[in-house]
């Protein structure tokens, strides 16, 4: 069975992304800040699934992270069939009054290590005429996102790189999935501060476990951008018929509180 590299792991879609690949009877490699949550993930997958699973406890947004992470892998002689790029953050409000190290480690981590990451292990995976992509976008990629201006524009950036990486590779064996969820009980509003956000406040969100059951289907059958849920879907391609002027000013509306 082949082994699984999960990014942000610790909590969330990652988390049940690598419980996911290891009922299927597949290894992992587990990356993320938090060591001893991902080494607890460890000791229930590996007793409840009978795989193995390696972690490394890594602060992604820091410089060359990722080929650290590569590194070690090729010198434990890890081969890593699928790549899922999954670590990545928010934060919600206005631009003129954020804080810039945040969002600079939010560019490091959503976009530099994430292309990082790709650029390595794709080269591999290549090479063996085999192999699996995953980078988690959000809907929040098909338009800008007053209130959360680097967080949309880092994930516009997945979208559009790993989409162009999938035309790239797809005659080689290998596939890039972008997966785009919405708004999804994962943590990820309270780490970006935006609980009292009209597009959460008060709504039935999906869990971590429906997103990721639906990505890894999605990156088991090769598809190029999965959306997750019907209404995601609707909104994500309707924004292509309206001018981009009024999208805009619909995400603000949508963004602010509620």
């Amino acid at each position: 069975m082949a082994t699984a590299l999960i990014t942000g792991a610790s909590s969330g879609i990652g988390l049940e992304l690598a419980r996911v690949h290891a009922s299927r009877g597949g290894d992992l490699v587990l990356v993320a800040r938090n060591k001893a949550r991902l080494d607890e993930l460890k000791t229930e997958l590996e007793k409840t699934y009978k795989v193995k699973v390696v972690t490394i406890g890594k602060d992604l947004s820091a410089p060359d992270s990722a080929l650290d992470v590569y590194n070690q892998t090729t010198k434990s002689n890890i081969q890593v069939d699928y790549l899922i790029n999954n670590a990545g953050f928010g934060d919600f409000g206005m631009f003129t009054e954020s804080d810039w190290n945040k969002e600079l480690q939010m560019i490091n981590l959503n976009i530099t290590t994430l292309t990082h990451f790709t650029k390595l292990y794709i080269k591999d995976m290549v090479s063996r005429g085999s192999g699996k992509v995953m980078n988690v976008a959000s809907t929040a990629a098909f338009q800008s996102g007053p209130t959360m201006a680097v967080y949309y524009a880092t994930k516009a950036y997945v979208l559009s790189f790993s989409e162009a990486i999938n035309n790239e590779v797809s005659n080689k064996g290998v596939t890039v999935t972008t997966l785009c969820p919405g708004p999804t009980e994962s943590g990820f509003q309270s780490a970006a501060a935006m609980e009292e956000s009209a597009l959460v406040k008060g709504k039935k969100l999906p869990t971590s476990k429906q997103v990721a059951d639906y990505g890894y289907q999605s990156m088991m059958s090769g598809k190029t951008v999965a959306i997750h849920g019907l209404m995601n879907y609707l909104m994500a391609n309707s924004v292509r018929f309206f001018p981009r002027s009024i999208v805009v000013k619909i995400t603000r509306m949508m963004q602010d509180k509620a």
